[in-house]
Protein backbone atom coordinates (compact mmCIF):
# COMPACT_ATOMS: atom_id res chain seq x y z
CA UNK A 1 0.00 0.00 0.00
CA UNK A 2 1.16 3.49 -0.72
CA UNK A 3 2.85 5.21 2.23
CA UNK A 4 1.51 8.47 3.68
CA UNK A 5 1.95 11.64 1.68
CA UNK A 6 4.42 14.05 3.24
CA UNK A 7 5.34 17.68 2.75
CA UNK A 8 8.71 18.38 1.20
CA UNK A 9 8.69 22.18 1.24
CA UNK A 10 10.86 22.44 4.31
CA UNK A 11 13.66 20.36 2.79
CA UNK A 12 13.77 22.14 -0.55
CA UNK A 13 16.30 24.68 0.57
CA UNK A 14 17.87 27.52 -1.37
CA UNK A 15 19.80 26.49 -4.44
CA UNK A 16 23.04 27.98 -3.15
CA UNK A 17 23.35 25.49 -0.31
CA UNK A 18 22.57 22.59 -2.61
CA UNK A 19 25.32 23.61 -5.01
CA UNK A 20 28.04 23.43 -2.38
CA UNK A 21 30.52 20.60 -2.66
CA UNK A 22 29.22 17.36 -1.13
CA UNK A 23 30.50 16.52 2.30
CA UNK A 24 31.13 13.06 3.64
CA UNK A 25 28.38 11.66 5.83
CA UNK A 26 29.51 11.09 9.45
CA UNK A 27 29.09 7.34 9.09
CA UNK A 28 31.27 7.31 5.98
CA UNK A 29 33.80 9.60 7.66
CA UNK A 30 34.05 7.28 10.64
CA UNK A 31 34.66 4.35 8.31
CA UNK A 32 37.33 6.28 6.44
CA UNK A 33 39.06 7.35 9.66
CA UNK A 34 39.29 3.74 10.73
CA UNK A 35 41.82 3.35 7.93
CA UNK A 36 41.47 -0.40 7.76
CA UNK A 37 40.26 -2.36 4.79
CA UNK A 38 37.85 -5.23 5.15
CA UNK A 39 39.69 -8.52 5.28
CA UNK A 40 39.46 -10.73 2.25
CA UNK A 41 39.84 -10.39 -1.48
CA UNK A 42 37.33 -7.96 -3.00
CA UNK A 43 36.98 -9.83 -6.28
CA UNK A 44 36.42 -13.17 -4.60
CA UNK A 45 33.98 -11.67 -2.12
CA UNK A 46 31.89 -10.03 -4.85
CA UNK A 47 32.01 -13.18 -6.96
CA UNK A 48 30.64 -15.09 -3.97
CA UNK A 49 27.82 -12.59 -3.48
CA UNK A 50 26.86 -12.76 -7.17
CA UNK A 51 26.99 -16.57 -7.14
CA UNK A 52 23.58 -16.52 -5.42
CA UNK A 53 21.36 -19.29 -6.84
CA UNK A 54 18.64 -16.75 -7.70
CA UNK A 55 20.98 -15.35 -10.36
CA UNK A 56 21.38 -18.69 -12.14
CA UNK A 57 20.64 -17.95 -15.80
CA UNK A 58 20.28 -14.22 -15.09
CA UNK A 59 22.06 -11.38 -16.85
CA UNK A 60 24.35 -9.76 -14.30
CA UNK A 61 26.08 -6.46 -14.89
CA UNK A 62 28.40 -5.29 -12.12
CA UNK A 63 31.29 -2.87 -12.07
CA UNK A 64 33.28 -1.09 -9.36
CA UNK A 65 35.64 1.76 -10.24
CA UNK A 66 37.86 4.22 -8.46
CA UNK A 67 35.82 7.42 -8.59
CA UNK A 68 38.85 9.65 -9.15
CA UNK A 69 40.90 7.67 -11.65
CA UNK A 70 38.24 5.45 -13.18
CA UNK A 71 40.41 2.37 -12.61
CA UNK A 72 38.30 -0.79 -12.57
CA UNK A 73 38.34 -2.61 -9.24
CA UNK A 74 35.79 -5.27 -10.21
CA UNK A 75 33.89 -6.19 -13.37
CA UNK A 76 31.42 -8.84 -14.27
CA UNK A 77 29.20 -8.64 -17.34
CA UNK A 78 29.88 -4.92 -17.31
CA UNK A 79 29.20 -4.42 -21.03
CA UNK A 80 26.14 -6.67 -21.26
CA UNK A 81 23.06 -4.74 -22.35
CA UNK A 82 20.52 -4.75 -19.54
CA UNK A 83 17.17 -3.20 -18.74
CA UNK A 84 18.08 -0.57 -16.12
CA UNK A 85 14.64 0.24 -14.66
CA UNK A 86 14.89 3.54 -12.76
CA UNK A 87 18.65 3.72 -13.17
CA UNK A 88 17.66 5.37 -16.46
CA UNK A 89 16.92 8.46 -14.35
CA UNK A 90 20.68 8.91 -13.89
CA UNK A 91 20.91 9.73 -17.60
CA UNK A 92 17.82 11.95 -17.58
CA UNK A 93 18.74 13.91 -14.46
CA UNK A 94 22.34 14.49 -15.51
CA UNK A 95 21.25 15.67 -18.95
CA UNK A 96 18.62 17.97 -17.45
CA UNK A 97 21.10 19.64 -15.10
CA UNK A 98 23.59 20.07 -17.93
CA UNK A 99 21.22 21.13 -20.71
CA UNK A 100 18.48 23.00 -18.83
CA UNK A 101 20.66 24.14 -15.94
CA UNK A 102 20.18 23.94 -12.15
CA UNK A 103 18.29 27.25 -12.20
CA UNK A 104 15.73 26.13 -14.79
CA UNK A 105 12.13 26.84 -13.79
CA UNK A 106 8.81 25.87 -15.30
CA UNK A 107 6.44 28.79 -15.84
CA UNK A 108 2.65 28.92 -15.87
CA UNK A 109 0.78 32.02 -17.01
CA UNK A 110 -2.71 33.48 -17.41
CA UNK A 111 -3.34 35.67 -20.44
CA UNK A 112 -6.06 37.68 -22.14
CA UNK A 113 -6.27 39.68 -25.35
CA UNK A 114 -8.33 42.53 -23.99
CA UNK A 115 -9.38 43.64 -20.51
CA UNK A 116 -11.93 46.40 -20.27
CA UNK A 117 -12.85 47.56 -16.80
CA UNK A 118 -13.64 44.44 -14.79
CA UNK A 119 -14.24 42.21 -17.82
CA UNK A 120 -12.03 40.10 -20.05
CA UNK A 121 -13.30 40.58 -23.60
CA UNK A 122 -13.03 37.15 -25.17
CA UNK A 123 -11.26 34.11 -23.77
CA UNK A 124 -8.97 33.73 -20.78
CA UNK A 125 -5.89 31.57 -21.46
CA UNK A 126 -4.11 29.29 -18.99
CA UNK A 127 -0.73 28.35 -20.47
CA UNK A 128 1.64 25.76 -19.05
CA UNK A 129 5.19 24.70 -19.86
CA UNK A 130 5.13 21.34 -18.10
CA UNK A 131 5.41 22.25 -14.41
CA UNK A 132 4.92 18.97 -12.51
CA UNK A 133 4.84 20.78 -9.15
CA UNK A 134 1.71 22.93 -9.63
CA UNK A 135 -0.85 22.05 -6.97
CA UNK A 136 -4.41 23.26 -6.45
CA UNK A 137 -3.12 25.91 -4.05
CA UNK A 138 -0.88 27.28 -6.79
CA UNK A 139 -3.82 27.58 -9.19
CA UNK A 140 -5.65 29.37 -6.40
CA UNK A 141 -2.81 31.88 -6.15
CA UNK A 142 -2.94 32.44 -9.91
CA UNK A 143 -6.69 33.08 -9.63
CA UNK A 144 -6.05 35.53 -6.79
CA UNK A 145 -3.64 37.44 -9.04
CA UNK A 146 -6.30 37.68 -11.76
CA UNK A 147 -8.85 38.95 -9.25
CA UNK A 148 -6.33 41.46 -7.90
CA UNK A 149 -6.20 42.98 -11.39
CA UNK A 150 -9.86 43.90 -10.95
CA UNK A 151 -11.21 41.19 -13.24
CA UNK A 152 -14.66 39.95 -12.26
CA UNK A 153 -16.01 38.49 -15.49
CA UNK A 154 -14.65 36.59 -18.47
CA UNK A 155 -17.02 37.08 -21.38
CA UNK A 156 -15.51 34.21 -23.34
CA UNK A 157 -14.34 30.79 -22.22
CA UNK A 158 -11.30 29.36 -20.47
CA UNK A 159 -8.66 27.97 -22.82
CA UNK A 160 -6.20 25.34 -21.57
CA UNK A 161 -2.99 25.88 -23.54
CA UNK A 162 -0.83 22.75 -23.34
CA UNK A 163 0.87 23.32 -26.70
CA UNK A 164 4.36 23.75 -25.17
CA UNK A 165 4.52 19.95 -25.38
CA UNK A 166 3.14 17.68 -28.07
CA UNK A 167 -0.15 15.81 -27.72
CA UNK A 168 1.40 12.34 -27.15
CA UNK A 169 0.63 11.72 -23.49
CA UNK A 170 2.20 8.30 -22.83
CA UNK A 171 4.80 6.22 -24.68
CA UNK A 172 3.12 3.57 -26.82
CA UNK A 173 5.27 0.81 -25.34
CA UNK A 174 4.27 1.35 -21.71
CA UNK A 175 2.28 -1.56 -20.30
CA UNK A 176 -1.40 -0.56 -20.64
CA UNK A 177 -2.19 -2.19 -17.30
CA UNK A 178 0.01 0.44 -15.62
CA UNK A 179 -1.71 3.50 -17.05
CA UNK A 180 -4.27 4.03 -14.30
CA UNK A 181 -1.56 4.19 -11.65
CA UNK A 182 0.15 7.43 -10.70
CA UNK A 183 3.64 6.25 -11.68
CA UNK A 184 2.43 6.05 -15.31
CA UNK A 185 0.35 9.22 -15.60
CA UNK A 186 0.01 11.22 -18.79
CA UNK A 187 2.66 13.85 -19.45
CA UNK A 188 1.23 17.26 -20.31
CA UNK A 189 2.44 20.84 -20.44
CA UNK A 190 -0.50 21.73 -18.18
CA UNK A 191 -1.24 19.49 -15.23
CA UNK A 192 -2.00 19.23 -11.51
CA UNK A 193 0.06 17.60 -8.76
CA UNK A 194 -2.34 16.24 -6.10
CA UNK A 195 0.34 15.94 -3.41
CA UNK A 196 3.68 17.20 -2.15
CA UNK A 197 5.46 14.35 -3.91
CA UNK A 198 4.45 15.90 -7.23
CA UNK A 199 2.64 12.91 -8.71
CA UNK A 200 1.46 15.10 -11.58
CA UNK A 201 -1.47 13.98 -13.70
CA UNK A 202 -3.22 12.09 -10.90
CA UNK A 203 -6.07 12.78 -8.52
CA UNK A 204 -6.41 11.55 -4.95
CA UNK A 205 -9.36 9.24 -4.30
CA UNK A 206 -10.55 8.91 -0.71
CA UNK A 207 -12.96 6.25 0.55
CA UNK A 208 -14.69 6.15 3.92
CA UNK A 209 -17.21 3.62 5.22
CA UNK A 210 -20.83 4.67 5.29
CA UNK A 211 -22.92 5.24 8.40
CA UNK A 212 -24.08 1.64 8.68
CA UNK A 213 -23.48 -1.81 7.28
CA UNK A 214 -24.90 -2.07 3.78
CA UNK A 215 -24.79 1.69 3.15
CA UNK A 216 -22.78 3.04 0.22
CA UNK A 217 -19.27 4.10 1.06
CA UNK A 218 -18.37 7.78 0.85
CA UNK A 219 -15.95 8.53 -1.98
CA UNK A 220 -14.38 11.84 -2.95
CA UNK A 221 -11.64 13.45 -5.03
CA UNK A 222 -8.87 15.88 -4.08
CA UNK A 223 -8.52 18.32 -5.61
CA UNK A 224 -12.20 18.46 -6.47
CA UNK A 225 -12.78 18.37 -10.22
CA UNK A 226 -15.64 17.95 -12.68
CA UNK A 227 -13.38 16.33 -15.27
CA UNK A 228 -13.24 13.06 -13.31
CA UNK A 229 -16.37 11.20 -12.30
CA UNK A 230 -16.70 8.67 -9.48
CA UNK A 231 -18.94 5.68 -10.04
CA UNK A 232 -19.53 4.52 -6.50
CA UNK A 233 -20.60 0.88 -6.41
CA UNK A 234 -18.98 0.01 -3.08
CA UNK A 235 -20.88 -0.78 0.10
CA UNK A 236 -20.04 -0.69 3.79
CA UNK A 237 -19.27 -4.12 5.19
CA UNK A 238 -19.68 -5.51 8.67
CA UNK A 239 -17.25 -4.18 11.31
CA UNK A 240 -14.02 -6.16 11.14
CA UNK A 241 -14.87 -7.79 7.83
CA UNK A 242 -12.14 -7.99 5.19
CA UNK A 243 -11.92 -5.19 2.65
CA UNK A 244 -12.59 -6.10 -0.97
CA UNK A 245 -12.37 -2.49 -2.06
CA UNK A 246 -11.27 -1.80 -5.63
CA UNK A 247 -10.54 1.58 -7.20
CA UNK A 248 -10.11 1.41 -10.97
CA UNK A 249 -10.02 3.65 -14.03
CA UNK A 250 -10.27 2.03 -17.44
CA UNK A 251 -7.89 3.37 -20.07
CA UNK A 252 -9.57 6.14 -22.04
CA UNK A 253 -12.24 6.66 -19.41
CA UNK A 254 -12.90 9.78 -17.37
CA UNK A 255 -14.62 7.72 -14.64
CA UNK A 256 -13.10 6.07 -11.58
CA UNK A 257 -15.08 3.04 -10.42
CA UNK A 258 -15.12 2.30 -6.70
CA UNK A 259 -16.45 -1.20 -5.97
CA UNK A 260 -16.39 -3.96 -3.38
CA UNK A 261 -16.92 -3.80 0.37
CA UNK A 262 -15.19 -1.66 3.00
CA UNK A 263 -15.74 -2.46 6.69
CA UNK A 264 -17.68 -0.14 8.98
CA UNK A 265 -15.44 1.75 11.38
CA UNK A 266 -12.34 1.44 9.20
CA UNK A 267 -10.06 4.42 8.72
CA UNK A 268 -10.27 6.39 5.52
CA UNK A 269 -8.42 4.87 2.60
CA UNK A 270 -6.70 7.10 0.04
CA UNK A 271 -5.01 6.27 -3.22
CA UNK A 272 -4.10 7.98 -6.48
CA UNK A 273 -5.45 7.35 -9.95
CA UNK A 274 -4.42 9.01 -13.17
CA UNK A 275 -6.72 11.34 -15.08
CA UNK A 276 -7.59 11.00 -18.75
CA UNK A 277 -7.09 14.64 -19.71
CA UNK A 278 -4.58 16.42 -17.45
CA UNK A 279 -4.89 19.75 -19.30
CA UNK A 280 -8.64 20.06 -18.81
CA UNK A 281 -8.19 18.80 -15.25
CA UNK A 282 -5.80 21.68 -14.55
CA UNK A 283 -8.11 24.18 -16.22
CA UNK A 284 -11.07 22.93 -14.20
CA UNK A 285 -9.17 23.31 -10.92
CA UNK A 286 -8.16 26.82 -12.00
CA UNK A 287 -11.72 27.68 -13.03
CA UNK A 288 -13.03 26.68 -9.60
CA UNK A 289 -10.34 28.86 -8.02
CA UNK A 290 -11.40 31.81 -10.18
CA UNK A 291 -14.98 31.38 -9.01
CA UNK A 292 -13.83 31.28 -5.39
CA UNK A 293 -12.12 34.64 -5.94
CA UNK A 294 -15.20 36.20 -7.51
CA UNK A 295 -14.24 35.77 -11.18
CA UNK A 296 -16.96 34.20 -13.33
CA UNK A 297 -16.16 32.60 -16.68
CA UNK A 298 -19.17 32.68 -18.99
CA UNK A 299 -18.01 30.29 -21.72
CA UNK A 300 -16.88 26.69 -21.82
CA UNK A 301 -13.47 25.24 -20.99
CA UNK A 302 -11.54 23.82 -23.92
CA UNK A 303 -8.02 23.19 -25.14
CA UNK A 304 -6.39 25.73 -27.43
CA UNK A 305 -3.46 28.05 -28.05
CA UNK A 306 -2.68 31.42 -26.49
CA UNK A 307 -2.66 34.08 -29.24
CA UNK A 308 0.40 36.19 -29.92
CA UNK A 309 0.32 39.52 -28.17
CA UNK A 310 -1.96 38.41 -25.34
CA UNK A 311 -1.31 40.30 -22.10
CA UNK A 312 -0.16 38.47 -18.97
CA UNK A 313 -2.55 38.76 -16.02
CA UNK A 314 -0.87 36.28 -13.68
CA UNK A 315 2.24 34.11 -13.56
CA UNK A 316 3.89 31.41 -11.51
CA UNK A 317 7.40 29.98 -11.56
CA UNK A 318 8.28 26.59 -10.13
CA UNK A 319 11.14 25.87 -7.77
CA UNK A 320 14.48 25.65 -9.63
CA UNK A 321 15.54 22.33 -11.06
CA UNK A 322 18.26 22.09 -8.40
CA UNK A 323 15.54 21.76 -5.76
CA UNK A 324 13.24 19.58 -7.85
CA UNK A 325 16.05 17.01 -8.03
CA UNK A 326 15.33 16.04 -4.41
CA UNK A 327 11.81 14.58 -4.83
CA UNK A 328 12.68 13.47 -8.35
CA UNK A 329 15.60 11.22 -7.42
CA UNK A 330 14.91 10.48 -3.76
CA UNK A 331 11.40 9.22 -4.54
CA UNK A 332 12.08 8.08 -8.12
CA UNK A 333 9.30 10.25 -9.58
CA UNK A 334 8.55 9.00 -13.09
CA UNK A 335 6.45 11.96 -14.13
CA UNK A 336 9.20 14.45 -13.35
CA UNK A 337 11.54 12.36 -15.52
CA UNK A 338 9.20 12.35 -18.51
CA UNK A 339 8.49 16.06 -18.14
CA UNK A 340 12.22 16.77 -18.22
CA UNK A 341 12.64 14.75 -21.42
CA UNK A 342 10.03 16.91 -23.15
CA UNK A 343 11.44 20.12 -21.64
CA UNK A 344 14.88 19.19 -23.01
CA UNK A 345 13.36 18.50 -26.42
CA UNK A 346 11.58 21.84 -26.39
CA UNK A 347 14.70 23.80 -25.43
CA UNK A 348 17.27 22.01 -27.57
CA UNK A 349 15.26 20.78 -30.56
CA UNK A 350 12.27 23.14 -30.59
CA UNK A 351 9.73 20.40 -29.86
CA UNK A 352 8.44 19.20 -26.51
CA UNK A 353 8.26 15.51 -27.28
CA UNK A 354 9.93 12.19 -26.55
CA UNK A 355 11.04 11.92 -30.18
CA UNK A 356 12.88 15.24 -29.81
CA UNK A 357 14.11 14.97 -26.22
CA UNK A 358 15.42 11.42 -26.01
CA UNK A 359 17.98 11.78 -28.84
CA UNK A 360 19.30 14.92 -27.14
CA UNK A 361 19.84 12.98 -23.90
CA UNK A 362 21.53 10.18 -25.83
CA UNK A 363 23.89 12.71 -27.41
CA UNK A 364 24.64 14.07 -23.95
CA UNK A 365 25.50 10.54 -22.80
CA UNK A 366 27.69 10.02 -25.84
CA UNK A 367 29.56 13.19 -24.90
CA UNK A 368 30.20 11.67 -21.48
CA UNK A 369 31.81 8.61 -23.05
CA UNK A 370 28.83 6.23 -23.43
CA UNK A 371 29.00 4.36 -26.78
CA UNK A 372 25.96 5.01 -28.97
CA UNK A 373 25.40 1.34 -29.74
CA UNK A 374 25.10 0.38 -26.07
CA UNK A 375 22.39 2.88 -25.05
CA UNK A 376 18.72 2.72 -26.08
CA UNK A 377 16.41 5.20 -24.37
CA UNK A 378 12.69 4.58 -24.81
CA UNK A 379 11.67 6.96 -22.02
CA UNK A 380 13.25 9.09 -19.32
CA UNK A 381 12.05 7.29 -16.21
CA UNK A 382 12.97 3.67 -16.86
CA UNK A 383 9.38 2.42 -16.84
CA UNK A 384 9.68 1.14 -20.41
CA UNK A 385 10.94 -2.38 -20.87
CA UNK A 386 12.62 -1.28 -24.10
CA UNK A 387 15.35 0.73 -22.33
CA UNK A 388 18.86 -0.70 -22.53
CA UNK A 389 22.25 0.29 -21.15
CA UNK A 390 25.20 -1.38 -19.44
CA UNK A 391 26.60 -1.31 -15.92
CA UNK A 392 29.88 -0.02 -17.39
CA UNK A 393 28.14 2.95 -18.98
CA UNK A 394 26.13 3.78 -15.88
CA UNK A 395 29.43 3.89 -13.98
CA UNK A 396 30.82 6.24 -16.65
CA UNK A 397 27.91 8.64 -16.16
CA UNK A 398 28.49 8.53 -12.40
CA UNK A 399 32.23 9.14 -12.71
CA UNK A 400 31.93 11.99 -15.22
CA UNK A 401 29.23 13.73 -13.18
CA UNK A 402 31.77 14.44 -10.42
CA UNK A 403 33.41 17.12 -12.54
CA UNK A 404 30.14 18.92 -13.34
CA UNK A 405 29.39 22.19 -11.52
CA UNK A 406 26.04 20.75 -10.43
CA UNK A 407 27.48 17.59 -8.86
CA UNK A 408 26.78 18.68 -5.27
CA UNK A 409 23.09 19.09 -6.10
CA UNK A 410 22.91 15.71 -7.81
CA UNK A 411 24.88 13.81 -5.17
CA UNK A 412 22.66 15.07 -2.37
CA UNK A 413 19.53 14.23 -4.32
CA UNK A 414 20.46 10.54 -4.56
CA UNK A 415 18.89 8.25 -1.93
CA UNK A 416 21.09 7.59 1.12
CA UNK A 417 21.29 4.06 2.48
CA UNK A 418 19.64 3.49 5.85
CA UNK A 419 18.61 7.11 6.45
CA UNK A 420 15.03 6.86 7.78
CA UNK A 421 14.00 10.32 6.64
CA UNK A 422 11.90 9.90 3.51
CA UNK A 423 13.54 12.85 1.80
CA UNK A 424 17.06 11.88 2.77
CA UNK A 425 16.99 8.10 2.52
CA UNK A 426 14.33 8.05 -0.18
CA UNK A 427 14.05 4.64 -1.80
CA UNK A 428 17.02 3.40 0.28
CA UNK A 429 15.70 4.49 3.65
CA UNK A 430 14.89 0.94 4.83
CA UNK A 431 17.96 -0.70 3.35
CA UNK A 432 21.46 -1.42 4.74
CA UNK A 433 20.62 -0.05 8.19
CA UNK A 434 23.20 -0.67 10.92
CA UNK A 435 25.89 -1.55 8.40
CA UNK A 436 29.00 0.32 7.15
CA UNK A 437 26.92 1.31 4.10
CA UNK A 438 24.36 3.25 6.17
CA UNK A 439 24.81 6.98 5.63
CA UNK A 440 27.65 6.17 3.25
CA UNK A 441 26.06 4.85 0.05
CA UNK A 442 24.41 7.48 -2.19
CA UNK A 443 22.79 5.53 -5.00
CA UNK A 444 19.88 5.27 -7.41
CA UNK A 445 17.61 2.28 -7.10
CA UNK A 446 15.68 0.60 -9.90
CA UNK A 447 12.93 -2.00 -9.96
CA UNK A 448 10.72 -3.54 -12.61
CA UNK A 449 9.45 -7.08 -12.86
CA UNK A 450 12.56 -9.06 -13.68
CA UNK A 451 14.92 -6.07 -13.41
CA UNK A 452 16.65 -4.63 -10.36
CA UNK A 453 19.49 -2.14 -10.06
CA UNK A 454 21.56 -0.11 -7.64
CA UNK A 455 24.19 2.34 -8.85
CA UNK A 456 26.01 5.16 -7.11
CA UNK A 457 28.85 6.10 -4.79
CA UNK A 458 30.38 4.55 -1.68
CA UNK A 459 33.42 5.44 0.45
CA UNK A 460 35.67 2.50 1.23
CA UNK A 461 37.55 2.01 4.54
CA UNK A 462 40.60 3.90 3.29
CA UNK A 463 38.49 6.97 2.56
CA UNK A 464 38.56 6.45 -1.20
CA UNK A 465 35.30 7.09 -3.06
CA UNK A 466 34.19 4.30 -5.38
CA UNK A 467 31.66 4.31 -8.19
CA UNK A 468 29.61 1.14 -8.53
CA UNK A 469 26.76 -0.20 -10.62
CA UNK A 470 24.86 -3.45 -10.18
CA UNK A 471 22.08 -4.27 -12.68
CA UNK A 472 20.34 -7.63 -12.52
CA UNK A 473 17.91 -8.96 -15.16
CA UNK A 474 16.03 -12.26 -15.45
CA UNK A 475 16.65 -13.50 -11.92
CA UNK A 476 14.51 -16.07 -10.15
CA UNK A 477 11.89 -14.96 -7.63
CA UNK A 478 11.39 -11.47 -6.27
CA UNK A 479 13.76 -8.54 -6.69
CA UNK A 480 17.07 -9.58 -5.06
CA UNK A 481 17.66 -6.33 -3.23
CA UNK A 482 19.74 -8.09 -0.60
CA UNK A 483 22.29 -9.05 -3.25
CA UNK A 484 22.70 -5.42 -4.26
CA UNK A 485 22.92 -4.43 -0.61
CA UNK A 486 25.61 -7.03 0.07
CA UNK A 487 27.74 -5.61 -2.74
CA UNK A 488 27.40 -2.08 -1.38
CA UNK A 489 28.07 -3.14 2.22
CA UNK A 490 31.18 -5.06 1.18
CA UNK A 491 32.47 -2.01 -0.70
CA UNK A 492 31.82 0.13 2.37
CA UNK A 493 34.07 -2.12 4.43
CA UNK A 494 31.67 -4.71 5.73
CA UNK A 495 33.25 -7.86 7.09
CA UNK A 496 32.93 -10.54 4.39
CA UNK A 497 31.60 -13.13 6.83
CA UNK A 498 28.92 -10.73 8.11
CA UNK A 499 28.03 -9.68 4.58
CA UNK A 500 27.34 -13.29 3.60
CA UNK A 501 24.65 -13.57 6.28
CA UNK A 502 23.13 -10.11 5.71
CA UNK A 503 19.42 -9.98 5.04
CA UNK A 504 17.58 -6.91 3.81
CA UNK A 505 15.09 -5.62 6.39
CA UNK A 506 11.66 -7.16 6.19
CA UNK A 507 10.28 -3.64 6.07
CA UNK A 508 12.25 -2.77 2.94
CA UNK A 509 9.96 -2.50 -0.08
CA UNK A 510 10.54 -4.94 -2.91
CA UNK A 511 9.45 -2.22 -5.29
CA UNK A 512 10.66 1.34 -5.14
CA UNK A 513 8.64 3.13 -2.49
CA UNK A 514 7.04 5.47 -4.97
CA UNK A 515 5.96 2.58 -7.14
CA UNK A 516 3.89 0.60 -4.61
CA UNK A 517 0.45 0.99 -6.06
CA UNK A 518 -1.86 -1.84 -5.15
CA UNK A 519 -3.56 -2.29 -1.81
Amino acid sequence: MRGPLVRITSVLVAGASLLAAPTMHPAALATAKAGTAAKGDLGKDLDAILADSRLKGATVGAVVRDARTGAVRYSRGATAQVMPASNMKLYTSGAALSLLGPGYRFRTGVYARTVSGSAVKGDLYLKGTGDPTTRAADYDRLAAQVAARGVRRVEGGLVADDTWFDAVRTPSHWDPTDLQYYYAAQTSALTVAPDDEFDAGSVEVSVRPGAAEGAPVEAGLAPATHTVKIENKAVTGAPGSPSTLSVDRANGSGAIVVSGSYPAGAAAYTTLRTVENPSLYAADVFRSALRAHGVEVEGATERGRTPRGAAALAARSSMPLSQLMVPFLKLSNNMVAETLVKAIGRKKAGEGSWTAGLPVIERYARGQGVPTARLAMADGSGLSRENRTTAQDVSTILKKAQSAPWFGTWYRALPVAGDPDRLDGGTLRSRMRNTPAAGNVHAKTGTLTGASALSGYVTDPSGRRLVFSVVLNGYQGGAPKDIEDKVAIRLAGGDPAAVRTFRTSGNAPQLECSWIVRC
